[in-house]
């Protein structure tokens, strides 16, 4: 089994606030990119703390970039305080490792919530992660994302070629590599938190839609899902405003049960 690597953290909010949350970046993305989620969970009361996953932004490089290893870093990663996460927040790959992490230890967190998760990648999709990699990497002139993505926060579109900049070329080749079958369905089973998916728009594009969506839902009852409409993969960054208030609504929804199951 590979060795947990430490990875660096930011973080927003008080430390000592009652709530502490772990927020997961996608593939060729950063912590730094999770600001919108940990700015709104920081004016919501939580303590937030985004990590760079292997391979990404400040994080150590290593050999082996599977799914796996990723979440057995994330496992490892745990609030200063020690204890559990009150809630993990894992986007597209980082939803994937989120979810390793969290049915590898069930006491590593009390919630998940899965921003269009990377729960199972093949054929189309994966030829189409593949490519939006390949072209992030190409061409990293803030011009470019500008055009690509006109309606994102001029944060975003500064922090997206930050992160392509920061991150293993080869970290982002090899996930696509080691990853075949990419799948973890199986874990997503056996998770016995409650899990909330906020999902892309299918319309736009989505990773976690149709029949898979409906597998996954089926096959656990901790799940739901929710969608953001008009919103594509980093619908986080697409629509932020209501992503936010998916997060918070999932984040309250899954306090209130909680409570009624601890009496």
């Amino acid at each position: 089994m590979t060795a947990p690597l430490r990875l660096p953290r930011i973080s927003w909010g008080d430390p000592s606030a009652a709530r502490r949350a772990l927020l997961v970046h996608g593939l060729g993305s950063s912590a730094a990119l999770m600001w919108r989620l940990g700015d709104a969970l920081a004016e919501a009361g939580w303590c937030a703390v985004a990590v760079d996953l292997r391979g990404h932004g400040d994080a150590p490089r290593a050999l082996d970039y599977s799914v796996a290893a990723f979440g057995a870093d994330l496992a490892a990663t745990r609030p200063d305080a020690g204890g559990a996460w009150d809630a993990v927040v894992g986007h597209s790959l980082g939803g994937a490792a989120s979810t390793v992490a969290a049915a590898s230890d069930p006491e590593w967190t009390r919630r998940l919530v899965l921003i269009d998760p990377a729960i199972h990648v093949g054929g189309r999709d994966a030829s189409i992660v593949r490519r939006s990699q390949e072209r992030a990497f190409a061409d990293t002139r803030l011009e470019v994302v500008q055009q690509e993505h006109p309606h994102w926060h001029p944060q975003d579109q500064e922090l997206k070629v930050d992160a392509v900049l920061r991150a293993s070329a080869w970290a982002v080749e090899q996930t696509s590599v080691q990853n075949q079958p990419w799948d973890v369905r199986a874990q997503a089973e056996r998770l016995t938190v409650p899990t909330h998916v906020i999902a892309a728009d299918p319309a736009v594009y989505s990773i976690f839609t149709g029949d898979l969506a409906a597998e996954v839902l089926a096959a656990n009852p901790r799940f739901t899902m929710s969608v953001v409409e008009g919103a594509g993969h980093s619908l986080h960054r697409d629509k932020p405003e209501e992503s936010i208030r998916q997060l918070l609504e999932a984040l309250k929804c899954n306090v209130l049960s909680d409570r009624r199951e601890s009496k």
